[in-house]
């Protein structure tokens, strides 16, 4: 189970790094804010890889001044709502925006 986990971080991580870039842009927020928001997104990823419920690969994570933005398709209702449920228990998250659209 560990190595499940500690697996799905570095996965999340990666993905986190080439999706989102490394480079803070001018008046977006300060390099400390942009590691906080690059840690909240990863541990949420994770937390998508580590649960069964939710496609971590069709939902995607952005995160800016503690506020998650969920994006992406789920394939039911219970997909969606789990994958709010686990974005708003990760800590320093404050607020979470659930844009998951459910497949046809």
């Amino acid at each position: 189970m560990k190595l499940r986990t500690t697996l799905a971080i570095v996965t999340a991580a990666i993905l986190t790094i080439t999706a989102t870039g490394c480079a803070v842009q001018r008046g977006q927020e300060s390099v400390g804010a942009y590691v906080d928001d690059s840690a909240i997104t990863t541990q949420v990823k994770a937390r998508f890889i580590e649960n069964k419920l939710v496609d971590a690969a069709a939902i995607s994570v952005e995160t800016l001044k503690g506020t998650v933005m969920l994006s992406g398709f789920a394939k039911n209702s219970t997909e969606r709502a789990t994958a709010e449920s686990i974005a708003r228990g990760v800590k320093g998250v404050t607020n979470v925006h659930n844009q998951i659209a459910i497949r046809p």
